[in-house]
Parts: C-alpha cells; sequence; structure tokens
C-alpha cells in the first residue's frame, strides 16, 4: 500500500521522536479530514511508559476536542500498535486504524494477543496494515542500528 499525507505526517513524527532518543514511532488522528491530533512516543522525555505516541496522539485529540470519545476519527501510525495502544484506540472508539511496520514481537492488533479479535473487546476498529511499510521500517532499524553502533 502507497503512502498518503496523514501517513507522511505519522513518519514526520516518528523522525522527530528518534531525533529526541525516543524509539521512533509517530501517529496523527484524522476526522473528516482534518488532523486533530499528532505525536511521536514521549515515554523517555516524559518518565511515563504510557506516552505512546498513540496514547499521546488520542489524548490531545480527545482534549482538543472536549470530549472522550473519538467516533469517526482515523489513526495513522507508523508500526502496529502494542496491546495497551490497541486498547486505548478500541476504548477512544477510532473508526479506522492505518498502520505502516508489523510488529511481530511486540504488536498486538495482528500479532500476540489480536487484541480486536478477542470477545472482550467492545469496539474493534477497521484495521489497514502495511501502509508504508518499508519507510516506517527503515526508520526503526535506522534507530536501532544506530543504537548498537
Amino acid at each position: 500500500m502507497k503512502t498518503n499525507q496523514f501517513m507522511e505526517l505519522a513518519l514526520e513524527e516518528a523522525r522527530a521522536a528518534g531525533a529526541r532518543g525516543e524509539v521512533p514511532i509517530g501517529a496523527v488522528v484524522v476526522l473528516d479530514g482534518a488532523v486533530i491530533a499528532r505525536s511521536g512516543n514521549r515515554t523517555r522525555e516524559l518518565n511515563d511508559i504510557t506516552a505512546h505516541a498513540e496514547v499521546a496522539a488520542i489524548r490531545m485529540a480527545c482534549e482538543a476536542l472536549g470530549q472522550e470519545r473519538l467516533s469517526g476519527a482515523d489513526l495513522y501510525v507508523t508500526l502496529e500498535p502494542c496491546t495497551m495502544c490497541a486498547a486505548a484506540i478500541s476504548f477512544a472508539r477510532i473508526r479506522r486504524l492505518y498502520y505502516g511496520a508489523e510488529d511481530p514481537k511486540g504488536g498486538g492488533v495482528e500479532n500476540g494477543v489480536r487484541f480486536y479479535a478477542q470477545p472482550t473487546c467492545h469496539h474493534a476498529p477497521e484495521v489497514y496494515s502495511g501502509m508504508s511499510e518499508v519507510q516506517a521500517a527503515e526508520i526503526l532499524r535506522g534507530f536501532f542500528q544506530g543504537k548498537r553502533d
């Protein structure tokens, strides 16, 4: 699947996160074709293990809209969300999830617990994987290679 303008913004957020020393993951919340919020990982910056890109962007979007749910909104993220983020996406009632690189080790959507396939999941977004997968994976690979060098 090729990239689009919203995934490009998520990739920008991922690069910015990497430049800050964070694991380079970016997320963008879109509602009615407009960007409502965007963020990269901020776990180290904020000393907050819940400050993943997805959670940060969801928090910002809810604050911007003055509501706790994001029904009708779409989320673009560069890496398959972990279980915590998959749950936050579900609880926020995100309509569609688009993500780039697959995460066989830590993903919670199509890997791991497969959160949305569980009978206890109250809301499952439409999921579209592989958008800008190569670019997203390259950003992550380059970041971790730099850590090893």
